[in-house]
């Protein structure tokens, strides 16, 4: 039989089918990371680690309507093949642009398509704006659960905006023993709106801080999800003994702060990649060799300078799917800091979008849309 289809699924259709169950979506995403330690994935590249392959926009207007690079200014399509009881290929493909919010559009228009992985026949095709939240919030709250103290019972939050609220909540089912949320935010009533909504989530105690410092310094766990011109600057002696700090959005760490404490990554492979590949564009739009201080092709970067600066032994770098699939040890004692880095993965894109397709199917959501019946040419 040659016909083929494919669901497409809106963003309303996706609210239906459960997108924003936080524990639901945890417990995807922390199969993701044991397939990722068994090596049962496959993403871009010849390495099989790329992040995604991206449309490079040059510095400077080369003619008149091509886009040049700004903030956020890309589009990315990020491919992957997952194992296990997925079995499936899939992209994720986005375009992004500070400048939409001037025209009443997120950052970042976001599409997931799901691909059987013998034939490559679509079988469905997904907004994925809020699987892309969803999934960002999940992976911390992964890392909580197997880097936190036991102890844990104060989670801070610097940056109250969407992907912070993701992660609150993810983290919030994957650590029970959470009793207080501390929120920072430059924006006061931004944070008080998020606090607000928190409490009538979770039974929390929420805690509005007057500065950085005073949201992390009695913190157990410390989520960065922070986005904009200004990135936060957390000091190493901010942070108590045996405290989990959680990046997934950008954030000033000195040299020292990565060097004296414990490296976990979601994949170093891929972030290598992509700082090999930002070196690349570098020299190719400027002559200069070497990795600038400057690079900031995501949170990867200052540790990928460090690894090629031999300050910091790669080996000594520990991916969290090596933790969660027993290979490697998570947290050795209780007075350990331990730094987390997350730059997202398609794997995480395509598993919680085929957990979606499937949740749609059973509810009857979504709309078969036909490719052909019967290929033209064959």
């Amino acid at each position: 039989m040659s016909k083929v289809e494919f669901l497409f699924l809106s963003e309303e259709d996706l609210v239906e089918a459960g997108v924003l169950d936080a524990k639901k979506c945890v417990d995807t995403i922390e199969e993701v990371f044991r397939l990722l330690g068994e090596k049962d994935y496959i993403m871009g590249g010849p390495r099989e680690n790329s992040h995604g392959s991206q449309l490079w926009f040059p510095k400077e207007k080369r003619t008149e309507n091509m886009p040049v690079a700004g903030p956020d200014r890309r589009f990315m399509s990020m491919n992957a093949y997952l194992g296990g009881k997925y079995n499936i290929t899939g992209q994720k493909w986005y375009g992004s642009n500070v400048a939409n919010k001037e025209k009443g559009l997120p950052r970042s228009v976001l599409m997931i398509t799901l691909n059987d992985a013998d034939t490559g026949a679509p079988f469905a095709y997904m907004s994925a704006n809020l699987i892309s939240a969803t999934r960002t919030g999940a992976v911390p709250a992964v890392a909580t659960k197997y880097l936190a103290s036991k102890e844990a019972h104060t989670l801070a939050i610097i940056g109250a905006g969407v992907i912070s609220w993701s992660s609150t909540l993810a983290i919030l089912e994957a650590n029970k023993n959470i009793k207080q949320v501390n929120i920072f935010d430059i924006n006061e009533q931004q944070a008080e709106k998020f606090s607000n909504n928190l409490k009538k989530e979770h039974d929390v105690e929420t805690v509005i801080s007057s500065s950085l410092e005073d949201a992390v310094k009695e913190a157990d766990v410390i989520n960065v999800a922070a986005s904009g011109a200004v990135r936060p600057e957390i000091k190493e002696e901010y942070l108590k003994d045996g405290s989990l700090l959680l990046l997934s959005g950008e954030a000033n760490l000195s040299d020292d702060f990565i060097l004296n404490n414990t490296v976990v990554m979601d994949n170093w492979e891929m972030h290598k990649e992509t700082g090999e590949e930002w070196e690349e564009w570098e020299y190719l739009q400027s002559g200069t060799k070497g990795v600038s201080k400057d690079l900031n092709y995501g949170i990867g970067g200052q540790v990928f300078r460090l690894v090629k600066e031999e300050k910091l032994d790669e080996k000594s770098i520990t991916d969290l799917g090596d933790v969660v699939s027993g290979k490697k040890e998570g947290r050795k004692d209780d007075k350990e800091k331990i730094v987390f880095l997350a730059g997202g993965m398609a794997v995480e894109d395509i598993s919680w979008g085929y957990e979606l397709y499937k949740s749609a199917q059973e509810k009857n959501l979504g709309q078969s849309l036909k490719v052909w019946d019967q290929p033209f040419w064959s």
